[in-house]
């Protein structure tokens, strides 16, 4: 095994050799399965042209109205930045922020950030501090919900499809083009291609004279600390809280510091809230023959009464089964790498890629209450406004996604070398 050549997983830690890549082919841990990287035929040409083509759709996605309503003639019309607006004004500032960082905020930090890091390399120029970029990328990525936003207007469609006519906006054919757009760009970009194409002057790999043949089989056992932003292995410093990586300046540390007890706080967090989230209402409806106060399992019903069944099912999925589910798989996954149980490693280790890749899920009915309240706007004939659970609610999903960020899933896994030693 050769120094160059020493790669770590960055979700069981194993030292293991990198190995070429041919085609659309992929290189994963043989320990745990998880991804190392992936290789990406003309990942600058195909990654630039389509997040070029994601940031003009962006523009006019909200530069046009998403969707309008019809009644007596009267239309209300609503840009996803008007959404937002609407909810600040209403006094949710909190889903209002929450809508705004996640589906323009994020996505927009996201394609800037690609554009910057891949045009200069495509005129054979180096991108100027491509380490900054890249954390703000990887800072970015996770928090971008396009893709939940899309499914969220399809749901507020058939919910508004019985209260007038519904007349989709140039925006939605927009968002939806963007959201195929935006998932191409993020699958053709390849970090590993971008380290190696800006070469020496941002290291791509560790000199053989910083790393001696592995000792151990992990990586923290033979002295060395993975980034999990660039995916460099490095040699650790005397100093491990003071470590940043040599290549994109992230700070480096053997475990994420604190995990166990960072996780628990979240989750503990996302338990007590979950409840409010549920029985509270999560909106409230006022019309020519009434008020009524709607929870999330009461439009969950709705849908299904009203016939849209797949999309009950799909509702009650995200907003319901997987919060909870969420916080199960997690709780289980932390209670046993504290008894430092040998059982179902690697089962474990799929329940925390799916439960980091289900999370986002959650905030289709955040997007649903957004949509909902922008455009039934109707004063004296009817108003929706978005209920208290809506904020516990949103709480849930950021706390759920910040409790599987907090959690290593490395912990997992050191139990084995313990035994071992």
């Amino acid at each position: 095994m050769t120094a160059e050549r020493l790669i770590a997983c960055h979700e069981c830690d194993l030292l293991q050799r990198e190995a070429p890549l041919t085609g659309e082919s992929v290189l994963r841990c043989c320990r745990c399965g998880a991804e190392l990287y992936r290789n990406h035929p003309d990942s600058l040409d195909r990654a630039l042209a389509f997040t070029v083509t994601a940031i003009v759709l962006f523009v006019i996605g909200n530069a046009f109205p998403i969707v309008g309503l019809s009644v007596n003639g009267d239309l209300v019309e609503t840009t996803l930045l008007g959404a937002v607006r609407v909810l600040y004004r209403d006094g949710m500032w909190p889903i209002a922020g929450l809508v705004f960082v996640t589906t323009f905020l994020m996505p927009l930090m996201q394609m800037s950030a690609m554009a910057y890091l891949l045009f200069p390399l495509w005129r054979r120029r180096l991108p100027y501090r491509p380490d900054i970029v890249f954390r703000v990328l990887h800072l970015a990525r996770p928090w971008g919900m396009t893709e939940v936003l899309i499914l969220g207007m399809l749901v507020a469609l058939v919910k508004l499809a019985h209260i007038a006519s519904v007349v989709p906006g140039v925006a939605l054919w927009t968002f939806g083009a963007l959201m195929l757009i935006l998932a191409a760009a993020s699958a053709a970009f390849d970090p590993h291609d971008l380290w190696q194409r800006i070469g020496g002057h941002y290291r791509a790999a560790p000199g053989p004279e910083e790393l001696a043949e592995p000792a151990a089989r992990t990586a923290m056992a033979s002295g060395l600390m993975t980034c999990h932003d660039c995916g460099l292995l490095t040699k650790a410093a005397p100093h491990v809280h003071d470590a940043s990586c040599p290549r994109c300046g992230a700070h480096l540390h053997e475990r994420k510091p604190a995990s166990i007890a960072r996780t628990w706080a979240f989750l503990i967090a996302a338990m007590v809230l979950y409840i409010p989230a549920n029985m509270l209402p999560v909106m409230n409806t006022s019309s020519l023959f009434g008020s009524a106060k709607d929870t999330i399992m009461s439009g969950v019903v709705y849908l299904w009464t009203s016939g849209s069944w797949p999309l009950a099912i799909i509702v009650f999925i995200a907003s319901i089964a997987v919060p909870m589910l969420k916080i199960i798989a997690i709780m289980f996954l932390v209670i046993s790498t504290q008894r430092r149980s040998l059982a179902m490693l690697q089962q474990r280790t799929r329940v925390y890629r799916v439960v980091e890749l289900v999370g986002r899920w959650s905030m289709l009915d955040i997007y649903v209450i957004t949509i909902l309240v922008a455009l039934v706007q109707f004063n004296a004939l009817a108003t929706i406004q978005a209920g208290p659970a809506a904020v516990a609610f949103g709480a849930v999903v950021v706390l759920t996604m910040f409790a599987a960020m907090s959690f290593d899933p490395r912990l997992i896994w050191d139990a084995t070398e313990h035994d071992h030693g």
